[in-house]
């Protein structure tokens, strides 16, 4: 009779147990469906974001392809997708443009990494120290105001021509953007997670090390993506007024010879010179991201 009761026991416990769980595996079942689908949108608004800009690209030359190839305009003031694809492939395959790229990048680059070495500890002196943030901010928003086509003649008097006064250039272009995301990053830090660390006795060069500068990395080199492809435009400026060997150098003959075609040709590099830049750095602020526990939308 024990025996019985017992066995029968067993699976009257079986179900108590499996009803009293059994809404937590729904619940469990639910958010893993929440996950899936979540995970399945999310790859739809890479896709669609992906596909965007390539689908627009196409409309536009299509568009300019039909315009030019209808007569409406000129080829020679505006010549069509397909003799620019043809002139830059040309240019490229005989090695002339990517000599020109490769000077108008390294100016560019040089540019870049003097205006971050400038802007970074700036940004953080601006950030932490009210009485140097009120004395210089008003003179780094006008210098805004100037623009790079007038700083240019100076910068021939001061350093004359060459790769150090368009490097310059293309710094001052590149020091705002960094500046401006470099103090919004730090001052935007979470003050709980500072006042923790200063309990705990950290140091103010630790402090900056291993919280301030990781957590604000994101803002930071959202800067220096916007700075990169400012970079490229101060150059050119710069080799249009000191001379330089590169892309602007090209251009300017170009424009001499009347050469339509070649100086599309050469505008194309330049855009995709800027958008490599820019994704580069895109990308590595989004491991950046990753790494400081950040996600984006």
């Amino acid at each position: 009779m024990g025996g019985s009761t017992a066995s029968t026991a067993r699976p009257l416990t079986r179900r108590l147990a499996l009803a009293a769980v059994a809404p937590e595996i729904v619940k469990g079942k639910d958010e893993v469906a929440t996950i899936r689908a979540s995970g399945k949108t999310t790859r739809t608004t890479r896709a669609a974001r992906v596909l965007a800009p390539v689908v627009l690209g196409i409309v536009v030359l299509a568009v300019w392809q039909a315009v030019t190839g209808s007569g409406v305009v000129s080829a020679y003031f505006l010549p069509s997708p397909v003799a620019i694809a043809g002139e830059f492939v040309g240019q490229v395959a005989h090695s002339s443009l990517l000599t020109f790229t490769g000077r108008t990048l390294v100016e560019s680059l040089a540019g870049s990494a003097l205006g971050i070495i400038v802007a970074l500890p700036l940004g953080y002196l601006v950030a932490r120290k009210p009485l140097f943030s009120a004395a210089v901010e008003p003179y780094f928003a006008a210098s805004q105001a100037i623009p790079a086509v007038a700083l240019a003649p100076l910068l021939v008097l001061w350093l004359g021509y060459g790769l150090f006064p368009i490097a310059i250039l293309c710094a001052l272009l590149v020091f705002f953007p960094i500046y401006v995301t470099t103090v919004l990053g730090l001052q935007t830090l979470d003050r709980e997670v500072l006042d923790a660390a200063r309990m705990d006795g950290v140091s103010a060069a630790s402090m900056l090390w291993y919280i301030e500068f990781p957590l604000a990395m994101p803002s930071v080199l959202a800067g220096v993506r916007n700075g990169l492809t400012l970079s490229v435009t101060g150059a050119v400026v710069g080799e249009f007024v000191m001379g330089g060997d590169g892309l602007g150098l090209l251009l300017n003959a170009q424009r001499d010879s009347v050469d339509t075609v070649g100086l599309f040709a050469t505008l194309v590099m330049l855009s995709a010179l800027a958008i490599a830049m820019y994704l580069l750095v895109r990308l590595f602020e989004r491991r950046v991201r990753a790494l400081v526990g950040l996600t984006e939308e």
